[in-house]
């Protein structure tokens, strides 16, 4: 905090309230005539305009340069002995203008800079009230009576000074937390609209992967048949018609998973099958749709959580979707086998390969690689214009 402390942002204006009370009763007892006049104040204008000043003084507390702060904290106590010097009854009051002062330097200072003023207190306290002490002439019994009461009244003080020191910390902690707090929640808010913003556009790629996965692979499957049939339309009609009835199935599928999608987006593409009943329903749809049954190896001798089988399952499915609709390929390779630590998914094709250089921006291999992430795995995609393609995936089990 580098502006500095005045009445309209003071962080507890009630002890500013309770200074003007004290230093109003130090005034009036400068001002009304003591019965005995050792007691009387002998500079009384002096010893008002020294309250007044220090009483002023606390409207402002200096907060930015530490020079600064230690020629008002000399100020005061140079004030405070001028009111004990001269302020004759008023001593009785001016001890406790220490305690002001130690409460504005917890207001000023760190911990060592309140520690140096409150020693300090004590010490001009105990100074002054020696210096008392010798101009009294006392017989030697009031002497040690009254030396022995000076010294509980000096332990009685310093001990008040020591409360009020840790009582302006704790409630300076109290307040500091508070703040820090308040800081923390408006962190937190901003980070929330920040994580929702993210979330909103994470569902949106999420949708988006969901409808090329699911969708895009029926439509893909389902062009290639419409192709099929419309070369053999001709030469050949019942097997053209064969290839029709094909893709209306397909057409149909097309339209449940758009229902589906609206409905739930598709969270839960395997329902109650097994990531080997799925894998095999993409086999066998890649069977039907470009006649290439892909050699399998799937071995998930340890168990797989959902939370993998689910993007596994998509990843095999955009593979074989590229293989069909890209690849020309006339052999196919998958091989998926989990040990106790990670799994392990490889698919490798035959077919006509592609500079990976030039296909960065395809969404099914973002997809692919966004899926591989998000589960803490690697993806390595292999590829050559007619050298195949080749994918291999390892996800971690570990504390899955």
């Amino acid at each position: 905090m580098s502006r500095s402390i005045e009445i309209h942002n003071h962080p507890f204006r009630f002890l500013l309230y309770l200074e003007w009370i004290l230093l109003s009763f130090a005034a009036l007892s400068a001002v009304v005539p003591s019965p005995f006049q050792r007691s009387s104040a002998r500079f009384t204008e002096l010893t008002i305009c020294t309250l007044i000043i220090f009483g002023l003084m606390g409207l402002r507390l200096p907060q930015s340069n530490n020079f600064i702060k230690i020629i008002y904290t000399a100020i005061e106590l140079f004030l405070i002995l001028l009111t004990g010097s001269f302020g004759g009854i008023t001593y009785r009051i001016f001890p406790f203008l220490y305690l002001v002062l130690v409460t504005r330097s917890c207001l000023i200072f760190q911990m060592p800079g309140r520690l140096t003023i409150t020693s300090l207190s004590f010490i001009f306290f105990v100074l002054t009230l020696r210096r008392r002490f010798d101009r009294l002439p006392l017989t030697p019994a009031v002497q040690e009576r009254f030396l022995f009461f000076s010294f509980n009244f000096a332990i009685m003080f310093g001990l008040a000074l020591v409360f009020v020191l840790l009582l302006m910390n704790t409630v300076l902690s109290e307040r500091k937390s508070r703040e820090e707090l308040a800081m923390a929640n408006q962190k937190l808010r901003q980070y929330a609209l920040q994580i929702e913003s993210q979330a909103a556009l994470e569902e949106r790629n999420r949708i988006a992967r969901e409808i090329h996965d699911s969708l895009g692979h029926s439509l893909t499957a389902l062009n290639l048949q419409l192709e099929t049939a419309l070369k053999l339309w001709h030469s050949q009609p019942d097997k053209a018609h064969t290839f029709l009835a094909r893709a209306k199935e397909l057409g149909s599928k097309a339209l449940q998973d758009v229902r589906h999608s609206v409905s739930t987006m598709r969270s839960q593409p395997l329902q109650d099958q097994t990531l080997e009943q799925a894998i095999a329903g993409l086999v066998e749809n890649m069977q039907r749709t470009i006649g290439i049954f892909p050699i399998c190896k799937i071995d998930l001798s340890f168990p797989v959580s959902s939370e993998i089988k689910n993007p596994v399952y998509r990843i095999v499915q955009e593979s074989f979707t590229n293989i069909c609709k890209h690849a020309q390929a006339t052999e196919v390779k998958l091989e998926l086998v989990t040990t106790n630590t990670n799994l392990h998914l490889e698919i490798q094709d035959n077919g006509k390969g592609f500079d990976l250089e030039q296909n960065t921006t395809g969404f099914g291999l973002k997809s692919m690689r966004d899926r591989t992430l998000a589960l803490g795995g690697t993806i390595s995609i292999k590829s050559a214009p007619n050298s195949g393609c080749q994918i291999i995936v390892d996800i971690p089990l570990v504390n899955r």
